[in-house]
């Protein structure tokens, strides 16, 4: 395990509502959020050895790259583990299967995102798809090179996020649809690969907790619990 507990950045995100949407079933839903705490960058490969110990990633560069080809489940371990390294309460817990559960809902430990809180956050107070001109905002497969950038290269949102869109998809705590797709997680945000339509506020995505790719990581959240 790492050793040297990283700064994280969080920005403070205010109450609200959200609607979510999604293109294969039609459907629409509102939900009702309480005030908590989001990366402004996602997780970069120099904090997730810090914590971990391990560096997963894929592609070329330095330790200031986000972490990629890590799965949900490594996420979530990634945030246990720092909630122990700064003394807080872990988030989640394991049944005695191995699977993920989670124990304590108003922990103030580290977790990742619910997928409203996601794009209530990328929204950051706007109404298109997009928080800005994409080329401004995002690394996607028009402006990568095809490969990830470090984090914060472009403007953030209003809100003051980086990356919510493009570089790398991003893990939210939510399953997707566990009646259709059993335990198969929500992914956000389209990647650097990704064309530009996968680029926008709305678009939801899925894959296995256990799914590893290179255009894949995360950004850690935290519950306002005083």
């Amino acid at each position: 395990m790492g050793t040297t507990t990283p700064y994280i950045g969080l920005v403070g995100i205010p109450s609200g509502q959200v609607t979510l949407s999604d293109r294969r079933t039609e459907r629409s839903w509102t939900v009702d959020l309480a005030p908590f705490r989001l990366g402004a960058l996602p997780a970069t490969r120099e904090q997730y050895a810090q914590v971990t110990g391990e560096r997963p990633s894929t592609a070329r560069g330095g330790e200031r790259l986000p972490v990629e080809t890590v799965s949900w489940r490594d996420a979530v371990v990634f945030c246990n583990s720092l909630s122990q390294q700064e003394e807080l309460t872990p988030f989640y817990g394991f049944d005695d299967q191995g699977e993920v559960v989670v124990s304590e809902p108003s922990a103030g430990g580290y977790r990742l995102p619910t997928e409203a809180e996601w794009e209530y956050a990328c929204r950051a107070g706007t109404g298109g798809p997009r928080y800005g001109p994409l080329d401004d905002i995002a690394r996607y497969r028009g402006n990568s090179g095809e490969r990830p950038h470090e984090p914060g290269g472009r403007l953030p949102n209003p809100w003051g996020l980086h990356d919510m869109l493009g570089n790398v998809w991003e893990w939210c705590c939510d399953l997707y649809d566990p009646d259709v797709y059993g335990t198969y997680r929500v992914l956000r945000g389209g990647g650097w690969f990704d064309e530009h339509w996968s680029c926008r506020a709305s678009v939801r995505r899925r894959s296995h907790p256990t799914f590893r790719v290179d255009d894949v990581g995360f950004r850690v959240a935290r519950s306002v619990t005083d």
